[in-house]
């Protein structure tokens, strides 16, 4: 491709008619991107298979979080069925770097992967819960959640893992405890626990 910088892979895939699923690379490209939209594509960036709200989930997440921002979306190109739908959106959190696929219903999120999230206060845990579970998500455990697109979050206070990693083994067993009993985290909480003698 002379003359063009290559920033990516970019993974197109379809439906036959045989119902069955296909899929291929392509090199997304510096021509690809919209004018004034800057790109920074890392090594491994994880994808999210949507059906059809690919646009909705990235605009969502980068409602959320600070230092974020929506890049590329890229649309279907002309001969397709999709044409001149949204075909992939490219999008940061946080400075990291992730990408929604518009690939069809055949896969669906579960908790085996989740995203977490480090929390340095009580209020950015109670802002990030709420904001989260907004539009229809629903609280399960232990500082877990599921939005409403089906993505598992962990919101988690960046304390607890320095409680549970405590070379007092009882004291970390308090916090573990505690946490156990939560749905979202309480700060306050984990702290009685673990200063508890």
């Amino acid at each position: 491709m002379p003359g063009v910088v290559v920033l990516g892979m970019v993974k197109i895939v379809g439906l036959p008619s045989d119902g069955t699923s296909f899929g291929y690379l392509v090199p997304l490209a510096s021509g690809m991107a919209s004018k004034g939209v800057s790109i920074m594509m890392q090594k491994i960036s994880p994808c999210f298979w949507c059906d059809g709200n690919a646009e909705e989930l990235a605009r969502f997440y980068v409602s959320i979080f600070k230092n974020s921002k929506l890049g590329e979306i890229m649309r279907w190109p002309p001969g397709y069925d999709h044409e001149d739908k949204v075909l992939t959106v490219t999008f940061e959190l946080e400075g990291r770097t992730y990408l929604a696929l518009n690939g069809g219903p055949e896969y669906k999120f579960t908790p085996a992967l989740s995203l977490s999230v480090d929390c340095e206060s009580q209020e950015e845990v109670d802002t990030l819960w709420e904001k989260l579970l907004a539009g229809g998500g629903a609280p399960v455990q232990c500082g877990w959640l599921t939005d409403k697109f089906g993505v598992s979050w962990q919101i988690v206070p960046r304390e607890l893992p320095e409680m549970l990693a405590d070379a007092d083994r009882k004291r970390a067993g308090r916090v573990m405890a505690a946490m156990m009993k939560m749905v979202k985290l309480d700060i306050a909480s984990l702290r009685a626990a673990y200063q508890q003698r």
